[in-house]
């Protein structure tokens, strides 16, 4: 007899620590969609989040756990229903 496994997808909680509008810890990335200086776009389980602000840079991306970590001067934080389309920038990056 063949035993079906069934995978089961674990959505991580989505957390965001911003320490003095400068750094920011986010977890549940489930991709980026896009980033550059003044805006990084994300996608989580929760929907995807735009930052914006002067010298964003991402510090630490882990794939696995979904945990990111970027600096910067943070103006904005906005939620959009959006959901990841096949192909974003972890995708690419990671084939």
């Amino acid at each position: 007899m063949a035993m079906i496994e069934e995978k089961k997808v674990l959505k991580s909680q989505h957390n965001i620590i911003m320490e003095n509008r400068r750094n920011l810890t986010i977890s549940g990335v489930m991709d980026i969609d896009s980033f550059d200086e003044q805006t990084v776009i994300l996608f989580t389980d929760q929907g995807e989040l735009t930052i914006k602000g002067i010298n964003l840079h991402i510090n630490k991306i882990d794939v696995d756990s979904g945990d990111l970590s970027m600096e910067g001067e943070v103006d904005s934080l906005s939620y959009s229903d959006n959901q990841p389309q096949k192909g974003g920038l972890l995708s690419r990056l990671f084939r």
